[in-house]
């Protein structure tokens, strides 16, 4: 999926803790070239990583209120050219409509169903 996204393409990661969220992100990571390893930015909210193109990596998952994100400048990486991923993008209120949504799910075998939503879907 990496390889596939285009500057300025806004990526939402959902699903329950240990779904695989931030491994998702290290794969799309790893198709931009980024040699840094990629890690859950969960307290830091956002990390961000240069390669082929900027990873703006968001984690939502500490946020209890959305003006909390007006005050971390939430919307400024979504419009910076860059991917732009997001870890628990419910706690975010306003999410650009071309967004690809991503739905990551815990079978009870403990394998993985990948949902994957393009814009408009």
């Amino acid at each position: 999926m990496g390889l596939l996204l285009k500057p300025g393409a806004v990526v939402t990661l959902d699903g329950s803790l240990g779904a695989g969220k931030t491994t998702f992100a290290k794969g799309i990571g790893e198709a931009l070239g980024i040699q840094e390893p990629i890690k859950s930015p969960t307290f830091t909210i956002l990390s961000v990583y240069e390669g082929t193109m900027i990873l703006n990596h968001f984690d939502l998952y500490r946020i209890s209120h959305v003006e909390e994100l007006e005050t971390l400048g939430f919307t400024e990486p979504l419009y910076s050219g860059g991917i732009t991923l997001i870890e628990w993008s419910d706690r975010a209120d306003e999410l650009p409509d071309d967004r690809i949504a991503v739905t990551l799910h815990i079978e009870p075998d403990y394998s993985r169903t990948i949902t994957i939503r393009g814009p408009g879907e």
